[in-house]
């Protein structure tokens, strides 16, 4: 398979931007129009579908979140194939970024990339590095696909372990040279995730990692500002991810392209 971020460039500049839409459909948010009196299956796979095609244009990469489709059962995980493959169909120009955060002993995560690798096909996958390499090395021996290592997170709660001081810096900074000696000679690429709504972390983690892809959520409903994110992040590489302020606006078309301009490559 080609390099992930070769493919992540040809992405980029087929859609003229770095913009990654977050895929995370919660039906006790939809309108009525997508849920009344059908099953969850058909829900999620109708606004799913709907979303990817209102938003190939301008998006180089699509974030399912895992959760919102295993909180369904079988008919979840059937709604969640059937988006992978509507994302290869219409728009075979972009990546799959799989959220699902995992992080487990070895044997486990062997598993959990044999699923998200195998079975969905995804083309990248979030992963927590606190149980340490043997969490995160399986999901880098997967050529052409890679692993986004949480780093320092967007969420309100992050600074409570992730900027813990360690030898008197934060622990983020020691997550991020870590995971980078355990990716060292495996195939797959090694990227990390940095919340949008803490520019200056941002700015940090990418002068540690200059070369590592950086997927930032965080910009629209929580907070972030796409100009703060691309001046932070710098000339590396980058994908900006933003979800319910595309899912559940009023024209999720208009609202993509809005976030698109900003995001210009």
């Amino acid at each position: 398979m080609e390099p992930f971020l070769d493919r992540l460039r040809t992405a980029q500049s087929d859609a003229g931007t770095c913009l990654c839409v977050g895929l995370d459909p919660d039906l006790d948010r939809m309108d009525e129009a997508w849920t009344r009196g059908v099953s969850p299956f058909v829900a999620l796979n109708r606004f799913g579908q709907a979303i990817v095609r209102a938003t190939a244009a301008v998006a180089c990469a699509f974030k399912p979140n895992l959760a919102f489709y295993e909180a369904h059962g079988m008919a979840g995980l059937a709604a969640l194939e059937e988006l992978v493959g509507a994302i290869r169909r219409d728009a075979p120009h972009a990546l799959v970024v799989l959220d699902g955060k995992r992080g487990d002993i070895g044997n486990t995560a062997r598993l959990y990339a044999q699923s998200a690798f195998g079975w969905l096909g995804g083309d990248a996958l979030t992963v927590s590095p606190y149980m340490g390499r043997d969490a995160v090395a399986p999901f880098l021996e997967y050529e052409g696909r890679a692993a986004f290592v949480l780093a320092r997170t967007s969420n309100p709660s992050a600074a409570e372990v992730q900027d813990l001081r360690v030898n008197d810096e934060p622990l983020y900074r020691h997550v991020v040279r870590a995971a980078t000696r355990w990716a060292d000679g495996l195939p797959g690429t090694l990227g990390f995730v940095a919340g949008a709504t803490d520019p200056a972390a941002l700015a940090e983690l990418r002068a540690l990692a200059p070369t590592a892809p950086l997927l930032v959520p965080g910009v629209g409903t929580q907070g972030g500002d796409a100009e703060a994110v691309v001046a932070a992040a710098g000339d590396g590489p980058l994908l900006v991810n933003v979800g319910r302020a595309i899912l559940y606006a009023d024209d999720p078309r208009a609202e993509a392209e809005r976030f698109a301009a900003a995001l210009r490559v």
